[in-house]
């Protein structure tokens, strides 16, 4: 399609910066400044090389990402090992203390642990107390007391129980108290018991108003592997929980062992051959990503700023010349939507730098945070370089098709979920007292997304209760038109929007893509990049020399 360009009368229109890019009034505009402007356009829209080519502007936003794809990765490999050291040692220290703690304990009665009988509840609490007393004389680490000043911390032994309660269940009748009460004793690891017991006699339970007993104490651990990577030992506090509850009254009472961990700096240390030099290397390694990932956040902010304010000068030239307005579609082409994903990825790796940094000098143990932070970040910034892969046609299927095919995909998936939520609603309340995987409204979903992939089908038919042969029946009718209906259906219908747009934007490769007004505008300009047209003159005398100024310095201070 060809533009064409009438002779109009127009004034003076400035710019959100209050820069004037058309300054004649009342007669038509010089042929080269509209030329002038297109290979503005045009340029704007180069890729770096071609930059580099037209102008001999240095690709720095390139090279700068470049390099923070290398150190970022470092940084993420580097803080992933020491993660994982440390999270190893919680786990470990925690599948330690449930074989320390609770009698009987093994790894595959985790989610069944449980007793059953007063003595049995005795007995556990019993060798709870008794093996936290002989701690040092049974453990294999490096556990030992917390201690507050010159004295040990004392282990709380608390029971939560109703303030008063009868209840006959023979007679069906009962009267109870609501109001929840909390008894304690303490015990420390040097106390003396009476009779030569581990355990105090004025410590009685009373199972018929009784909710839950727990054992609170805490240990202290120095993770030494640390060492062997150059790095110094954190110093640990382990607060441990012994849960036994009892809420539900069922004849079963479960008991839980949880510990929440607390990491600080040791406070005297001393590792033949080591010195602290290694965590300042670490520190101003993080600095400098810091300081990278801030410039190239200030770069890319520059450069969407540059395009929106070229947006409204495209509005305005549209406006003014042909009295039309700039579909949003042409608008957005001037928002790199590159250049958001990079300022996201720099925001978070600045700030989940310093919560790295702050974790090494051990003001901070705020490990997951910092891991979903870094994580993110290291994603987003390989996903970025899809970017520089796209500027060779052969690799840039890939993100046309995702382009394009992203609005349908979202309004087929609202269609999708609006079924796929009535069928985990029904399934929640229907199916979940028979099945354990429709037990909570989470593992529905879990359930339901996994059999649309094909996967644990047959485990989720077999593992349906047939107590009810009413709901077994509805059961089978469920699960077999939900996987009728999203594997043969939904799901091919998904992949089918897909694989269209992907052969449409194949044939738009063969046959050219459909052309846009802006295109189509800067398609009249055939100048190419190494042309020495798109240089700047130092001395310009068309309407836009005010414009071209302000580029000229911006170009320069890019340099």
């Amino acid at each position: 399609m060809e533009v064409v360009e009438p002779s109009v009368t127009y004034s003076s229109i400035n710019d959100r910066s209050g820069h004037a890019f058309w300054c004649q009034s009342g007669e038509d505009v010089d042929p080269d400044d509209v030329d002038n402007f297109r290979r503005k356009l045009k340029y704007f829209f180069m890729n770096p090389c071609e930059k580099f080519r037209a102008r001999g502007r240095k690709p720095w936003k390139l090279l700068l990402q470049i390099l923070k794809i290398a150190i970022i990765t470092i940084q993420l490999v580097s803080f992933g090992l020491s993660n994982q050291m440390v999270v190893t040692f919680k786990e470990e220290n925690l599948i330690a203390f449930k074989h320390l703690f609770l009698k009987g304990y093994t790894d595959r009665t985790d989610a069944t642990y449980a007793v059953y009988t007063r003595s049995e509840v005795h007995d556990r609490i019993y060798f709870a107390v008794y093996q936290y007393l002989n701690l040092q004389n049974l453990t294999v680490g490096n556990h030992a007391y917390d201690k507050t000043g010159d004295n040990y911390t004392p282990l709380s032994l608390c029971q939560d129980f109703y303030k008063n309660g009868s209840i006959y269940p023979g007679n069906e009748t009962f009267e109870i108290d609501p109001q929840i009460e909390t008894e304690c004793i303490e015990i420390s690891p040097l106390q003396p018991f009476e009779n030569g017991t581990v355990f105090p006699s004025n410590f009685t339970l009373d199972f018929k108003r009784l909710l839950s007993v727990n054992i609170y104490f805490t240990l202290k651990a120095i993770n030494l592997q640390t060492v062997r990577h150059h790095e110094l030992p954190d110093c640990y506090d382990f607060t441990v929980t012994i849960t036994f509850n009892n809420k539900a009254h069922s004849g079963k009472i479960k008991i839980t062992l949880q510990n929440d961990v607390d990491i600080n700096e040791c406070r005297d240390w001393n590792v033949a051959g080591a010195s602290p030099r290694n965590i300042h290397y670490l520190l101003l390694f993080d600095s400098f990503i810091i300081l990278a990932c801030l410039t190239s956040l200030i770069l890319c902010s520059r450069s969407v700023i540059n395009g929106i304010k070229l947006q409204f000068e495209y509005t305005a030239f549209f406006l003014t010349r042909y009295n039309k307005e700039v579909p949003w579609s042409d608008r957005m082409e001037f928002v790199n939507g590159w250049y958001i994903l990079i300022i996201v990825s720099d925001t978070l790796t600045i700030i989940g730098s310093i919560l790295k940094i702050e974790i090494q000098t051990k003001n901070l143990t705020s490990y997951d945070i910092c891991s979903i932070l870094l994580g993110t970040s290291t994603m987003l910034v390989w996903v970025g370089v899809i970017r520089y892969l796209g500027f060779f046609q052969k690799y840039n299927i890939l993100i046309l098709t995702l382009r394009a095919a992203f609005p349908n995909v979202i309004r087929f998936c609202c269609c999708a979920a609006m079924i796929y939520l009535g069928y985990c609603f029904c399934g929640w309340i229907v199916l979940g007292p028979y099945h354990d995987k429709f037990r909570t409204l989470n593992t529905v979903t879990e359930c339901l997304f996994s059999l649309i992939n094909g996967d644990d089908m047959f485990p989720t038919f077999k593992g349906m209760q047939q107590k009810s042969y009413l709901v077994w029946l509805f059961s089978r009718l469920y699960l077999y038109s939900f996987i009728s209906l999203f594997i043969y259906m939904v799901l091919s219908l998904f992949i089918a929007l897909i694989t269209d747009t992907y052969e449409t934007i194949k044939q738009h490769q063969r046959e050219g893509f459909p052309a846009t007004e802006l295109h189509t505008f800067m398609a009249e300009c055939k100048d190419l990049p190494n042309s020495g047209r798109y240089r700047l003159e130092k001395d310009a005398s068309s309407c836009f020399s005010c414009c071209s100024r302000f580029d000229e310095l911006e170009e320069r201070l890019e340099g």
